[in-house]
């Protein structure tokens, strides 16, 4: 939940996090403008006291009081804060980190982080004395040299979602009248995030309107009529212009076959691989890449 993009990046892109797996940090912000949609690469629980709105996939929710947030990598999101300063404690850990525990897949696949479930949580004063501890635990933890400091600090993030899994979500979440910018941005910050194919072992999962619809939670004809009204042009324009866009990287700085790039974009035979690239350039990948 913080509004700077640098200390966010930080969060996200830090050594100690990439080595560890977790970092729990308090939050302390003055009141900002929103702070725009952003990559974020790992889970995010934030407790938080203050007066904010949570702007999630299409739909908003304002909180005032002390509130719990949970993120997850695949859903951009922002957060524009009405009070002076928001106060707190966030914790950010990995997938990978969480995994240990045989049924850590089953919480990330809980109503918190699921996409299309509901991940904010309005505390009342006994939830917040049963929830705020142990996240102090946390943050204190996280500085000692316990051998087991990781195993501790799993237990205490397990902790959090089953209390939170047993509190009642808020339901507080409206449409905003500028629902339809959102929902653009969200899916242009997606389909961007798809990006760079790093190996023709990952190929390209998402490739189509209904497929970046099922992962914002929206109906695709609900996408398609966002998209062309902020941006002017359908959807599938987009993916595909952005599709050759890589593929034309690909074919001028790797050395991978015409075949492993095909795969690489999403597609299981060249030909079609071949077909759309001529379609959308006027010439052959092949006759490209020379």
């Amino acid at each position: 939940m913080n509004n700077q993009p640098d200390t966010q990046t930080a969060e996200a892109n830090s050594l100690e996090l990439k080595l560890k797996g977790f970092k729990v940090y308090e939050v302390d912000l003055p009141v900002s403008k929103i702070h725009p949609y952003t990559r974020r690469d790992f889970y995010k629980i934030v407790l938080s006291t203050g007066h904010l709105v949570i702007h999630y996939a299409d739909r908003s929710i304002e909180m005032e009081g002390t509130s719990l947030f949970f993120a997850n990598p695949h859903v951009p999101y922002s957060v524009e804060r009405l009070t002076d300063v928001q106060k707190g404690i966030s914790c950010v850990f990995s997938e990978e980190f969480l995994k240990p525990n045989d049924r850590s897949e089953s919480l990330l696949q809980s109503p918190l982080f699921r996409i299309g479930g509901t991940p904010v949580f309005l505390l009342n004063d006994a939830q917040k004395e049963t929830i705020t501890p142990i996240f102090q635990k946390m943050l204190a933890e996280q500085d000692t040299d316990y051998a087991f400091k990781g195993e501790l600090i799993r237990t205490y993030i397990n902790l959090i979602i089953h209390e939170t899994l047993k509190l009642q979500p808020s339901e507080g979440f409206v449409k905003p009248q500028n629902a339809a910018s959102r929902i653009a941005t969200l899916f242009l910050e997606l389909l961007e995030r798809q990006f760079p194919i790093e190996s023709p072992n990952k190929p390209l999962t998402l490739r189509t309107a209904q497929d970046y619809a099922l992962r914002l939670s929206v109906h695709v004809n609900h996408l398609n009529r966002a998209v062309k009204e902020v941006t002017g042009r359908p959807t599938t324009a987009h993916i595909a212009e952005r599709v050759i866009s890589e593929a034309k990287a690909l074919l001028q700085h790797t050395d991978w076959s015409i075949s492993e790039i095909a795969y690489g974009l999403g597609y299981d035979y060249p030909t079609y691989f071949n077909n759309f690239f001529k379609k959308m350039t006027g010439t052959s990948p092949k006759t490209f890449r020379v």
